[in-house]
C-alpha cells in the first residue's frame, strides 16, 4: 500500500499564502536520520484534535524518514481506547512502531489528503470510512513560536529547558496544556518531539461511520497514549520527530528489507 502524501492540491485556486501549497509539494525522501542512534521522521500532522463528544482524532503525515512515506490516522473513543490506521508498506514502519502497544486496535487503511485552500485540509479514509475536515488558523503567535523552533539546533531540542520553554510558548498561545516532548513511547523508545510551528485547528467536522464526532474543543485533560501526553487543544504542528534504535540489528534489517 503506498499513502497518498499530497493528494491532489488545487494550486490555481489557492493564494500564494498559507500552509496548503508548502506541505501538498512535500515529497518523499528516505535516509538515515540526522541524529546518531535514533530513527527520525519529517513532516506535519494534527497534533491532536478533541471533540467535544469525548472523541479525539490526530494525524501523522511523515514522507521524510528512515523508512518509507507514511500517514496514520489515531481514532481514541470516549472511553479511552486508542485505535491507529495506517497508510505505509508495513505497519512496523509507521505510527505503530513506537505507539502500537497502546492501541486497541492497529490496522492498514486507504488515506486520502487534499488541501482544498490555502489553509484547509480534507481527510478521507476507507476503513472505517471518516471524512474529515480541517480549518487551521494562522495567527502572528504561529510565525513567533515558528521563528523560535525553526533556529533551535536538534541536541537543543533535547534539552529539558527548551522542552518546558516551548511548552509555555505553545500553552500561551494555544492552550495546549501539558504536553510531552521527551519521554518513553507505549513501544518502550526514547522518543522527543520538535514541533517547528504551530497552528491552532479553528473548526473541523468528522465524520465516523457516517456519525459526527461533534465539535472541536479544549479538552479538560491533556489525551494521552501511554505516558506521553498530547495537546488539549486541537492543533496542527509541522516538525520533526525522534525515536531511539534500541535494536540496531533490526533497524538494519528493516532498511534493507525495504530496500530491497
Amino acid at each position: 500500500m503506498q499513502p497518498t502524501m499530497v493528494g491532489e492540491s488545487r494550486k490555481p485556486e489557492m493564494p500564494a499564502h498559507g500552509i496548503g501549497e508548502e506541505l501538498g509539494a512535500l515529497r518523499p525522501h528516505i535516509g538515515p536520520s540526522p541524529l546518531a542512534g535514533y530513527e527520525h521522521m519529517k513532516g506535519f500532522g494534527v497534533f491532536a484534535l478533541p471533540f467535544d463528544s469525548g472523541h479525539v482524532l490526530a494525524m501523522r503525515v511523515f514522507p521524510d524518514n528512515d523508512f518509507a512515506p507514511y500517514v496514520t490516522v489515531w481514532h481514541r473513543t470516549p472511553e479511552g481506547h486508542w485505535r491507529i490506521y495506517y497508510d505505509a508498506a508495513r505497519a512496523d514502519i509507521a505510527c505503530p512502531r513506537y505507539y502500537g502497544a497502546a492501541a486497541e486496535r492497529v490496522a492498514p487503511a486507504n488515506i486520502v489528503l487534499r488541501w482544498t485552500g490555502p489553509m484547509e485540509l480534507h481527510v478521507t479514509m476507507d476503513a472505517p470510512r471518516l471524512d474529515w475536515t480541517i480549518d487551521v488558523g494562522a495567527p502572528l503567535r504561529s510565525r513567533v513560536l515558528g521563528a523560535m523552533g525553526t533556529k533551535l539546533p536538534r541536541m537543543m531540542w533535547r534539552s529539558r529547558l527548551v522542552q518546558r520553554l516551548i511548552t509555555r510558548v505553545g500553552d500561551a498561545a494555544f492552550g495546549v496544556g501539558d504536553v510531552t516532548l521527551s519521554g518513553r513511547a507505549p513501544n518502550g523508545q526514547r522518543a522527543f518531539l520538535m514541533p517547528e510551528r504551530m497552528f491552532p485547528i479553528v473548526e473541523s467536522t468528522a465524520l465516523l461511520e457516517g456519525r459526527s464526532l461533534g465539535r472541536p474543543t479544549h479538552a479538560d485533560e491533556s489525551p494521552r497514549i501511554g505516558d506521553m501526553k498530547l495537546p488539549a487543544s486541537p492543533v496542527l504542528a509541522i516538525g520533526e520527530a525522534y525515536f531511539s534504535i534500541d535494536d540496531p540489528e533490526e533497524h538494519r534489517r528493516t532498511v534493507e528489507a525495504l530496500q530491497s
